[in-house]
């Protein structure tokens, strides 16, 4: 199933092409982006980044859209949904997530990409439920899960699985919004 486009005032959020591997690997090799995650080591790693998200829109109907602003960027980043891969309190769950092209930061392209991917899984998708997760240190990420209505469920937070005891990403912070909630205030995808 090809995934479907999702238009905002500003933003497309559109299907993986081969070219956005380069803005994928230029965006994931800058310590700004990567500041609070684990770092990708090479450009082999980053297009399996894109090949992932790819196999997951055919198997789901859903997943992580490449965010595209005509007329300024053919690759600002990525944003959209995926379940969340591992078994913890609050699974299973569909995770919200977003990364950036430092460069266009501050202008509220995620903002509004995240906008629209909340409206798409909630009206679309009809989940009851999103949530967000990432370190407490990266103000930046929580900043915008409040902006999107989101509450942190301080009662939610976890370690990672995924990573290794000791590790400075390890404890993360569960972020979750119910439907009906800011959603309603999301511009609602194309029919």
């Amino acid at each position: 199933m090809a995934p479907p486009v999702l238009a905002t005032e500003r933003l497309l959020l559109r299907p993986w092409r081969p070219a956005d591997r380069e803005g994928l690997w230029r965006m994931q090799s800058d310590p700004r982006t990567m500041e609070f995650l684990i770092p990708v080591p090479d450009r082999a790693a980053s297009d399996q980044v894109a090949d992932r998200a790819e196999a997951y829109f055919a198997r789901h109907g859903f997943g992580l859209w490449v965010v595209e602003a005509p007329g300024v960027s053919d690759f600002a980043g990525y944003c959209g949904l995926v379940h969340v891969p591992y078994a913890e309190h609050f699974t299973p769950a569909v995770e919200i997530g977003w990364r950036f092209d430092p460069a266009l930061w501050g202008r509220g392209y995620a903002t509004e990409a995240a906008h629209a991917a909340l409206a798409f899984g909630f009206d679309r998708l009809g989940l009851t439920e999103i949530v967000a997760i990432t370190v407490p240190a990266n103000a930046r990420s929580r900043a915008l899960m409040q902006r999107l209505g989101m509450t942190h469920d301080e009662r939610g937070d976890f370690d990672l699985p995924t990573t290794p005891e000791g590790h400075p990403l390890r404890r993360q912070v569960l972020y979750r919004l119910k439907a009906g909630g800011a959603a309603q205030v999301c511009r609602r995808p194309p029919a």
